[in-house]
This record gives C-alpha cells, sequence and structure tokens, in this order.
C-alpha cells in the first residue's frame, strides 16, 4: 500500500491557540487557504488549558471573557473560511522543497507541502504530563487516556480520574451518571479549581455518586491500578480505564530541530511581515522574539495580520493585493457570508 500523498495548502499554521485561529482569520480575509495542526486534542491552546474559566480583561473590545469563552469567539469568527484542523498532532519536520515549499510531517504520518508555514506555538507544544509509572505507555488509548477529548467511551465502565485542577473536576463530574463507577485520585485532599466545581464534587461525594481517593498512583498493569495511600499503605483495584488529568507542560521539541535560528528558545522575525530567516517560514505570537516583543494575545493579534499579507506575497507572487475593509467590502461581505450574500 502506498503512503498517503502530501496534503496540499497554500499555508500551514502550527498551532490552535487564540493568535493561531485569528492568524487562519486573517489568511482568509486574504482568500489564503490553510490548515492548522496542533499537538493538543482541541482547539484553544494555553487560553484554555491554563485560564479556560480564568477572566481576561484585555482583549479589545470585550471588556471581560474567559480564555474558554475567547476561542469559542475565536472559532465562530473564522468558521467561514473552513481551515481544516489536525488536532492531537505535532509537527516533527520541516524541510524546503526543490520548489520552495515547505514539506512538514506530523508525528501521525501526516504530510503537507505548504507555500508557507505559520509557527503559532506560544511556547511550544503543549502536551500532557505523562504518569511516572514505568511501562504505561503500552496502555496509552486502550485504558489510559490523558485529556481525552470526548468521554462517550467510559459509558457504562469503571472509571479512575487522576488530577486536582478544573480539568480532573470536569472529567470527574462529567462522568458521574454516564460512568458505572467514578473515583477521583488525587495527592491531597484539597483542589486547584473552581471552587463552585468543588462544592459539585464534594456533594456527589457526600450522596455516594462519585469516590474519593487520597493517594498517588504507583502502578497500573492496563487492568489493575495500584495506589500508595498516605500512610505508605498500597491499595488496588481492578478498574476499566485510568484517565490522568495532570496539566500540560510546554515543550519546543522538534521546533529546536528544524534548522531555525533561535535565540532563548524563542525564533527571531522582522516587524514588517513576522518572517523568520527562512523565506517563507513566519513565527506569530509567544514563540517569536524581536526588540520590544510582549508577551500578550493582543500583540500576537497585530503579528499575525501582518503575517498574513507576508504570506500573500509569495502565494499570490506579483499579485497586487489592495487593502479591503469588512465595513465597506462586498468581496470580504462575500466571503465572510455577511449582508446582501449570507444566503450563499
Amino acid at each position: 500500500m502506498s503512503a498517503r500523498p502530501p496534503i496540499e495548502t497554500d499555508a500551514l499554521i502550527i498551532g490552535a491557540g487564540p493568535v493561531g485561529l485569528f492568524q487562519a482569520f486573517q489568511l482568509g480575509l486574504l482568500e489564503i487557504s490553510c490548515h492548522i495542526v496542533d499537538a493538543l486534542p482541541h482547539a484553544g491552546g494555553q487560553c484554555v488549558e491554563l485560564y479556560g474559566d480564568k477572566p481576561l480583561y484585555d482583549i479589545p473590545g470585550t471588556p471581560a471573557t474567559t480564555g474558554r469563552g475567547l476561542v469559542d469567539s475565536l472559532l465562530l469568527q473564522v468558521a467561514p473560511f473552513k481551515p481544516v484542523m489536525h488536532l492531537g498532532q505535532r509537527v516533527e519536520t520541516l524541510a524546503r522543497e526543490p520548489d520552495g515549499r515547505w514539506r512538514l510531517s506530523t508525528d501521525h504520518a501526516t504530510e503537507f507541502l505548504a507555500k508557507t508555514v505559520i509557527i503559532a506555538a506560544g511556547v511550544g507544544a503543549f502536551v500532557p504530563r505523562r504518569l511516572a509509572i514505568e511501562g504505561v505507555e503500552a496502555f496509552e488509548g486502550s485504558t489510559l487516556f490523558y485529556h481525552p477529548d470526548t468521554l462517550d467511551r467510559f459509558a457504562g465502565r469503571t472509571v479512575v480520574v487522576n488530577g486536582g485542577d478544573d480539568s480532573a473536576l470536569d472529567t470527574a463530574l462529567a462522568l458521574v451518571g454516564q460512568a458505572a463507577h467514578v473515583t477521583l485520585l488525587h495527592r491531597r485532599d484539597g483542589f486547584q479549581a473552581d471552587p463552585a466545581k468543588v462544592a459539585a464534587l464534594r456533594a456527589h461525594i457526600g450522596d455516594g455518586t462519585l469516590s474519593f481517593v487520597v493517594g498517588q498512583p504507583s502502578g497500573f498493569d492496563g487492568s489493575e491500578l495500584e495506589v500508595t495511600l498516605p500512610d505508605t499503605r498500597i491499595v488496588s483495584r481492578s478498574i476499566d480505564a485510568f484517565i490522568a488529568c495532570l496539566g500540560i507542560s510546554p515543550r519546543l521539541g522538534p521546533i529546536a530541530d528544524w534548522g531555525l535560528e533561535l535565540e532563548r528558545k524563542q525564533v527571531p522575525v522582522d516587524t514588517e511581515k513576522f518572517e523568520t530567516r527562512a523565506p517563507g517560514v513566519f513565527a506569530v505570537g509567544d514563540i517569536n522574539t524581536y526588540p520590544g516583543k510582549k508577551k500578550l494575545i493582543v500583540c500576537g493579534f497585530h503579528e499575525a495580520t501582518l503575517a498574513a499579507w507576508g504570506a500573500a506575497a509569495l502565494v499570490f507572487p506579483g499579485k497586487a493585493i489592495h487593502l479591503q475593509y469588512t465595513t465597506t467590502s462586498t468581496r470580504l461581505h462575500q466571503l465572510l457570508g455577511v449582508g446582501g450574500y449570507a444566503g450563499g
């Protein structure tokens, strides 16, 4: 069987956080098609993982929102352009082709041929923190899961959720009434989570619809979970699934091996179009560096706008591209599906 042919695209965005999503919107306004790759199983990046329910007050025109609220708005905004997302995949390689395009491959063997590449990977790929138990990687995807994007597979099953943050509590609470039995396992009887979620958790523990164990996982063979209790006793029980919600951590990972110039784990760019020193490769958001750089979402939005115009010059060589305004341009209204073109 032959390998799948590479996906050809005008632009490939690496990172589906707020800046990556706005990058796709700005490309769409310039009629540049794009694909988006992100290591996490959902869009939003660290904004959802770290600030999902925390308030944000510095987004222009939005007095207050949350990380998740901002991402939901950006997904709605970019929807008319239908960017193709490849989630739960990490770009492993980046190499220039003889024709000037860039060939990229992911850890899921997906290959791309892109005229331009925009790195919007924040401080690197955010990946789940793994269990420090020897051999458990053999059970990933079958009975061991990290931050699963859907919980349907756990219906009617005996599940243990490990963790004490918002994500862990969200997962455990969502499984109540869906799984046959749910246990939350955490190293202490205290949580770094929204007080309302903690109260809901305590209520379920009180009425017996959810169990809680203080301890640390110390062994797992795919069906038998071993837990070390605070008094050093070891207990074990048979389970159908183990969900570890231990947070995420950034990893520069393969970016360091792409041959791009780096300064303190960041990619230098110009401030005209936010292109790196590799022609056709741009970097926006926290991954880049330049004199006066500020790591703010609003700055990333500005960078994405200019990067889109820089990409347009390469995608449409020799074409005069005129600045249009969404207030008056009938062409932009058509692309966005608004005004007289809302009905298609």
